[in-house]
């Protein structure tokens, strides 16, 4: 028997880093992303036997580490595979009283780590999905899923980030996300009119930079800004969460006008929040594609690299993508998707 699993990677379209420590335990954070179709995909093959191993593979990585029931407890859980070791213990701890099952753990990512769409926290929740379907759905639903993500990843793998990726995968769809001190969270599914959503998709590009980014390094520079009282790097913070909620309303109701002018401006202040967030590429690539016609651009994620997406109106896509091409990035579009995390069996 097969298990499969996948979630939706996420777009970032505001608040961004509110929904990092130590911001959002202070001030509280909010974030809007929608859900697209690329996906982090999870195989469980339970392993005949007498077999008493257990195999983690990263597809995309070209990663695979196979143990023994006893090198799995007994070793520390550190392994260039550490999530999938981690969600596996913690299934095996909480819902199979501690035995062992002989399994392999296959994950694929349809973006690279570093992306800027969430693939490392989108990759948890579809692991966890699927442990969820192997036994028989333990009743998780789709908060304390990605509250279950967060604590693996922030908790137990020590790992930097935010929390707003574990609740769009888990979720799907466009969501505006309220976040408040640890596992304090309110997900605000929107209800946007088809049109828009029309609109949006015939105009968004994405454009892979080609350079992955390690999002930790820039995470934990906003985050010493902001112990450091950087009043700079605070209040750009402040600004960012409250052209949130400007951009939930012209989302809302429809005002690209006003939608472009926010995501700009949101930009500019997150390049405050770190020296790291861009660079003279990332810098170019903007003004390259803003020349050709894009009203609108951004990076997605922390920053440093990974994708930027643009919102280009669609009589000037042609333009701005041949212009773009110039820089050796891969250049794709988007469609949203609505469900979020979901598991199947296959006998």
């Amino acid at each position: 028997m097969k298990i499969r699993s996948r979630a939706p990677l996420r777009l970032g379209i505001g608040g961004g880093g509110t929904d990092v420590s130590p911001y959002c335990d202070t001030f509280g954070g909010v974030v809007l992303n929608a859900t697209i179709d690329r996906y982090a995909w999870t195989t469980l093959d339970l392993l005949e036997e007498p077999s008493n191993h257990v195999i983690f593979e990263s597809a995309d990585l070209g990663l695979i580490q196979d143990f023994s029931f006893s090198d799995i407890f007994e070793k520390p859980l550190t392994s260039p595979l550490l999530l999938h070791k981690v969600v596996y213990k913690y299934f095996i701890d909480n819902f199979n009283s501690g035995k062992p099952i002989a399994l392999k753990v296959t994950t694929l990512c349809e973006v690279p780590m570093g992306s800027g769409l969430g693939a490392s926290s989108t990759i948890v929740v579809s692991l966890i999905k699927a442990f969820d379907e192997l036994f028989h759905n333990t009743t998780l639903d789709d908060y304390e899923i990605a509250n279950l993500a967060v604590f693996i990843e922030r908790e137990l793998c020590q790992l930097k980030g935010g929390r707003q990726d574990q609740f769009a995968a888990s979720f799907g769809g466009v969501n505006f996300i309220e976040f408040g001190k640890k596992t304090e969270a309110l997900v605000n599914s929107l209800r946007i009119k088809r049109w828009v959503i029309n609109e949006l998709e015939a105009s968004l590009l994405l454009f892979f930079t080609g350079v992955s980014r390690d999002s930790a390094t820039i995470i934990s520079n906003q985050s010493e800004n902001l112990h450091k009282e950087n009043t700079d790097a605070v209040e750009a913070m402040h600004r960012i969460k409250s052209n949130t909620y400007a951009l939930k309303r012209a989302l809302l109701e429809g005002d690209f006008e006003k939608f472009c002018c926010l995501i700009n401006e949101s930009w500019k202040n997150k390049v405050k929040t770190s020296s790291k967030v861009s660079n003279n590429r990332i810098d170019s690539i903007l003004s390259t594609a803003f020349k050709f016609g894009a009203k609108a651009g951004k990076v997605s994620g922390a920053g440093g690299g990974g994708f930027m997406w643009f919102f280009v109106p669609p009589e000037k896509k042609h333009t701005v993508i041949t212009e773009l091409q110039k820089f050796e990035g891969m250049i794709s579009e988007c469609h949203f998707v609505e469900n979020g995390a979901e598991s199947w069996k296959i006998k």
